[in-house]
């Protein structure tokens, strides 16, 4: 198989199907029986591939194929369709946020689907096909891709959900300025990744909606279950994201609080040593007349009536409920 070609299957209409190799690829892909061809879009054959093989094919099709930079849609050409989704990042050492796209034309005869980097429900695709519990039809093979990308969402979520659950737990425990780094993150994984779910929302909402010969009501209604899946994930997104901006403010009104407390014990300390140091000062200095120079008991009297002063502050601060 050439390197530009990650997989080709011929569907055999039960589940399974026949792997396509050489030209017999070149030659299903145009015949009546429903052929898949999945490329890598990195290869320099893969261009040169699509313009000999699918040249019949509306020209805006290949470019869009080909784009450098995607977001979730669907066009509808002909019997056939432009579909583009996104699937979280699970590859080694990447992050889930970093969405991963597959684009694919798709018709009663052919799929032809191209990847930057490999998504693993393609894969998952491919293991139904050898366990002979593949799609039967094209209906079936979209259906069972966005099913594939959505089940995939699900864990990254649910993490994600319940890492903003251990950073409300213990910010109500502990608060600390180091959790808003993580908030941080957790607003920025939720925004990205709903900056390509919500379009993908939409274009699976306009798919159940075309009228397609390959497209039944039994796959609409398919389509329906992954539309209202995607659903809840966006409306989930926005609740993370809602979530983590009141765990943000709270960890602030909780920092303000306790500054604003320190503060206050600072001013109350400073208001009742305020009129010691003047006395003190006063006293203090190096001229003569001070009081008391030649009386030996000057010093405790003075510690005394610094005493009655701070009793008289106190005793006014509560009056006044200063504290």
């Amino acid at each position: 198989m050439s390197s530009h070609v990650l997989l080709a299957y011929e569907f055999d209409g039960k589940g399974g199907g026949i792997p396509l190799t050489g030209d017999t690829i070149s030659r299903e892909i145009k015949d009546e029986n429903l052929a898949w061809v999945h490329l890598d879009l990195n290869h320099p054959d893969t261009k040169k591939w699509l313009d000999r093989e699918i040249s019949y094919l509306d020209p805006f099709v290949v470019d869009a194929l080909l784009a450098d930079e995607t977001r979730p849609r669907i066009a509808e050409i002909g019997e056939g369709a432009l579909i583009i989704l996104r699937g979280v990042n699970l590859n080694e050492n990447a992050d889930p946020e970093d969405m991963v796209s597959i684009r694919l034309w798709i018709d009663s005869y052919r799929i032809v689907s191209v990847q930057r980097r490999q998504l693993k429900a393609v894969l998952d695709i491919e293991e139904k096909i050898k366990a002979e519990k593949g799609p039967k039809d094209a209906g079936q093979f979209i259906n069972m891709l966005i099913a594939r990308i959505s089940d995939r969402m699900a864990p990254v979520l649910t993490e994600l959900d319940e890492a903003t659950d251990d950073v409300e737990e213990n910010i109500l425990d502990n608060p600390d300025t180091a959790f808003r780094e993580k908030i941080i993150d957790i607003r920025k994984e939720a925004i990205i990744l709903r900056r390509y779910i919500s379009p993908q929302k939409d274009a699976i909402g306009q798919l159940r909606l075309l009228d397609m010969p390959w497209l039944d009501a039994g796959h609409k209604r398919h389509l329906q279950e992954s539309y209202d899946h995607v659903m809840r994930y966006v409306e989930d997104l926005d609740a993370i994201r809602e979530r983590a901006q009141i765990v943000k403010d709270e960890l602030a009104n909780i920092i303000a609080d306790r500054l604003n407390r320190n503060l206050y014990v600072l001013s109350v300390i400073a208001a009742i040593f305020l009129p010691l140091g003047f006395l003190t000062g006063l006293l203090g200095i190096n001229v003569g007349g001070i009081p008391g120079t030649d009386n030996p008991h000057a010093f405790l009297i003075f510690c005394v009536m610094l005493v009655i002063v701070v009793s008289v502050q106190v005793l006014l601060f509560k009056k006044l409920k200063w504290f």
